[in-house]
């Protein structure tokens, strides 16, 4: 089992860095995550764990753009996907993720 009392990064790193935490309650910095806010989380993961799917590739690729936003320049992204045989970005994701600057 992975500690995040210790801020290190090697435990700071990733997703499953976050899903430890919240399962410990637990932040990065060694405080307890509030009640309030775990609940609160929960019962939106269970909404979410109940909401109908509309394909893998769909969910590949949304998770792809709203990840990729973050580290890839917009132009590059446009081309990754287009490479993998996915749909270009939309003018509402430049819009949300990048601001609308191309």
């Amino acid at each position: 089992m992975v500690s995040v009392t210790n801020p290190d990064s090697s435990n700071t790193l990733g997703a499953d860095a976050i899903d430890v935490a919240i399962a410990q309650g637990i932040d990065f910095d060694g405080s307890p995550i509030p009640s309030e806010k775990l609940d609160l989380y929960h019962q939106v993961m269970a909404l979410e764990a109940g909401r109908q799917r509309s394909g893998v590739t769909n969910t590949m690729r949304s998770r792809i753009v709203r990840i990729g936003a973050k580290h890839i320049p917009q132009a590059e992204l446009n081309q990754m996907l287009l490479a993998a045989d996915f749909a270009p970005l939309k003018e509402k994701e430049i819009a949300f993720y990048y601001g609308g600057k191309g």
